[in-house]
């Protein structure tokens, strides 16, 4: 019994969801479906129980929460590889509890050498692919992982990505919501190596079924045994580079070697006395910030949770944050970004005075850019880390769109990502297609903080992201939710740029739906939890007054928050 003496220091108990806030009148605020998971040492929150537990064995092996990140990353993207994996891209925000400093880290790829707007007028292409090699950016994730690790990782990556190696060569059985997914996006798989590494008999595992990737293995012992260059040169880079040749792409050995991660300091804001942050440019997170900026101006804790006049500001704000973010951002190597115009408070409150409090608005966009295409739901995941000595790590990974751009180099066994979808080749636009250039990005870890309380937090799906965070923050600060409830209550998403239509998911009370028709709101009814449109988050958070973390995960997914236990004596 000694043994197992120390996993009562593990506590699940629900916390009343009105803690932080004063229960507004006549809108109860949800019942949250599970409980948090609270205790004084660390907790790993993925959207897939293996890899949550892969990063806690690495916690309790004395990593911190940047060695244990990588490690649930690098299972992630063999346990649920239409959404992310080691082609795709890696962002993070990295709080160090020793400085109380605040550390953003972008590892977004960048277009290939000889890929141009011209390039593909020539092949009579007039807007960018969504799959194929002409989508294809360099892969980020793993001098993502390289770059975390050496700034504040101390163990090596062969202990580090030992789990994933062990699923990929032994197998694991494939979960509820990922076998569905991995489902849906397989039916658009078409070339003959993505069929052979993602499908079983030529059809996808089914729920419960074992699948293996030997060859993904092979690719994570090279990373394992020469870290970045296991990937970036040697005979993964080699694959990449046969690839792109016989599909007629444009990348350069040099394309692969010479890209590095870039260190930034998170933008942020003030929402109600916490100060919320995102990564800045490329990356939506800063239409987050905005949409926090016009709500504050409203009285929304007031109003009520759910209730009609919140709901619609909420969702109108939505609507001028994205018009000015899809009219701004692009890579800052690139052109200029107005950040601190665009988060000024004096300009979020002359945008405020743009929400007719009785009609949607059906077109606020400044300028529609070309090249953009609505995209929805699952194509990303994200995790976090908070360790006991209350380092924090929100992270977030990518392939894009489900398989990415659906080729997968002979012998490597992932799928590159279709970043480069998001490129327009309209001219001179702050997000025009050049080479080495990196697009205007979805994926945005978050991270807020007010009076020693720290929340690492984050909600995947594609432009859904941006307009997630917002109602998460808002259901932390405005309606006093734990971080389970906040990510439990119903949300809408908005897909497209302009319209008046809107995703709601269906526990949203039909007495608030039907006041928001009839104002003009064209609603879209999802279910009562709708990963595909409303994405789904984990959340981590540190008390600092009592010393306690607290972690949740989104009924949405598989996944959990996994607590650390002391090691056995």
């Amino acid at each position: 019994m000694r043994r197992y003496a120390p996993a009562l220091l593990v506590i699940a108990l629900t916390v009343p969801p009105i803690a932080r806030a004063q229960k507004p009148a006549g809108y109860p605020l949800p019942i949250p479906g599970r409980s948090m998971v609270l205790t004084k040492l660390g907790i790993v929150a993925a959207s897939q129980p293996l890899a949550a537990k892969a990063g806690v064995q690495i916690l309790e092996r004395g990593g911190n929460a940047v060695d244990a990140a990588i490690a649930a990353n690098a299972t992630m993207g063999l346990v649920e590889p239409h959404m992310n994996g080691i082609g795709g891209d890696l962002f993070a925000i990295v709080y160090e509890a020793k400085t109380g400093k605040l550390y953003g880290l972008n590892s977004g790829g960048w277009a290939p050498t000889g890929l141009t707007p011209a390039f593909l007028a020539a092949k009579g292409l007039t807007r960018m692919p969504n799959r194929g090699i002409y989508s294809v950016t360099v892969p980020g994730a793993v001098a993502g992982w390289d770059a975390l690790r050496v700034k504040f990782g101390t163990k090596r990556f062969s202990e580090l990505l030992a789990p994933a190696i062990y699923y990929a060569e032994e197998g694991f059985p494939v979960t509820e919501v990922i076998a569905r997914e991995w489902a849906a996006d397989s039916r658009s798989m078409s070339q003959p190596n993505a069929k052979a590494t993602y499908l079983i008999d030529g059809r996808p595992p089914k729920e419960g079924e074992v699948f293996r990737n030997p060859d993904l293995a092979k690719s994570l012992r090279r990373v394992a045994e020469k870290g970045r260059d296991g990937f970036y040169s040697g005979p993964t880079a080699e694959a990449i580079l046969a690839l792109s040749k016989a599909e007629g792409g444009t990348f350069t050995a040099t394309d692969f070697t010479e890209f590095q991660p870039e260190w930034q300091d998170p933008i942020k804001t003030t929402y109600r006395g916490w100060t919320v942050y995102e990564m800045p440019p490329n990356g939506q997170g800063i239409a987050a910030l905005m949409m926090l900026n016009i709500m504050e101006r409203y009285p929304l804790a007031e109003w009520g949770f759910h209730s009609t006049k919140a709901l619609h500001v909420m969702i109108e704000a939505k609507k001028l944050a994205y018009a000015d973010m899809l009219r701004y951002v692009g890579d800052p190597r690139f052109s200029q970004v107005p950040v601190a115009q665009l988060l000024d408070k004096a300009t979020a409150e002359k945008r405020a005075t743009l929400i007719d409090p009785a009609k949607a608005q059906c077109d606020v966009s400044p300028l529609q850019i070309a090249g953009l295409t609505d995209s929805h739901g699952g194509d990303t995941i994200y995790l976090t880390v908070i360790d006991k000595d209350g380092n924090i790590v929100s992270l977030i990974q990518s392939d894009y769109s489900g398989f990415g751009s659906g080729l997968v180099a002979p012998g490597t066994g992932f799928v590159l990502h279709n970043r480069g979808a998001l490129f327009s080749l309209d001219s001179n636009r702050p997000n025009t297609l050049a080479p080495r250039k990196r697009p205007l990005h979805t994926i945005i870890p978050g991270f807020m903080e007010k009076d020693g309380v720290r929340i690492g937090f984050g909600i995947m799906g594609g432009w859904n992201q941006a307009q997630a965070h917002a109602q998460f923050v808002s259901n932390v600060v405005d309606f006093g939710m734990n971080v389970q409830a906040a990510l439990d209550a119903a949300r809408f998403s908005k897909e497209t740029f302009a319209g008046c239509d809107v995703n709601l998911e269906a526990r949203i009370p039909e007495k608030t739906r039907a006041a928001l028709s009839a104002m003009g709101h064209q609603i879209i009814l999802r279910g009562d939890y709708s990963s595909t449109r409303m994405g789904s988050g984990q959340a981590v958070e540190h008390d600092g007054a009592r010393r306690v973390n607290f972690g949740a995960s989104d009924p949405r997914k598989d996944g959990a928050a996994v607590a650390e236990l002391m090691p056995a004596r």
